[in-house]
């Protein structure tokens, strides 16, 4: 009797072990590279897409550790190329996101330069994830002419410049092979979505992040495989 009783539960031990290491997932990293949108200007930090969208993941058991956010307001490509130089990176990481751009419109920079600031800059972003381009996604620029702040400002010509910009790396993107996930049309709907504007009028709120999470997810369950 004392035998059997050992042996049944050596098994559960061994059952349990085995359950145990199977759902056991191991953590990856994660690398965002941006500008106001990537650091998540007028939200809590929480609120930032990055952050959203490692929480979706776990959510899908993809765990992902909290991501290197190399991001600042007012950011163009050129602020985003010294930002990476001063930054200490522990590469290579097992994601890489780019979404950089609105600033070059903003400030009326020319569309030539960016392209090739944008280029070498989804570069390193390759680099970064151990050349692995399916583990690298480019996210679109947001139209901000949009949103409350952009009501006095030529709404149409805005919309235009960021399209321009956008085809550049739309175009960039495919003739490097890294996926472009395009969040514009989002952010030109705050019309039937008010909650979408963060309290600067400005930048998109948490609610808009979230929705731009959700384009953001189905990419990465299927690269995650």
């Amino acid at each position: 009797m004392i035998l059997i009783q050992k042996i049944t539960t050596f098994s559960l031990f061994i059952l349990l072990l085995f359950v145990g290491c199977e759902k056991k997932q191991p953590r990856q990293s994660y690398l965002a590279l941006g500008d106001s949108y990537t650091i998540g200007e007028s939200v809590p930090e929480k609120a930032r897409w990055p952050i959203q969208l490692v929480k979706a993941l776990e959510e899908k058991n993809i765990l992902i550790d909290s991501p290197k956010i190399i991001a600042k307001t007012g950011w163009t490509t050129e602020d985003l190329k010294k930002g990476i130089d001063d930054a200490i990176l522990d590469f290579p990481y097992d994601w890489v996101s780019l979404l950089i751009g609105v600033n070059n419109q903003y400030q009326g920079k020319s569309l030539s330069a960016f392209k090739i600031e944008f280029e070498q800059l989804l570069s390193q972003a390759v680099l970064f994830a151990g050349n692995k381009k399916e583990r690298v996604f480019v996210v679109s620029i947001p139209d901000w002419g949009a949103m409350p702040f952009g009501e006095n400002q030529d709404r149409a010509q805005i919309a235009t410049e960021i399209d321009n910009f956008n085809q550049v790396v739309y175009e960039i993107s495919v003739q490097n092979e890294v996926t472009f996930i395009d969040i514009t049309p989002i952010s030109r709907t705050i019309d039937s979505n008010p909650t979408f504007i963060a309290s600067d009028g400005l930048h998109p709120s948490a609610n808009q992040y979230a929705a731009w999470v959700k384009e953001i997810v189905p990419f990465l369950l299927i690269k995650a495989k």
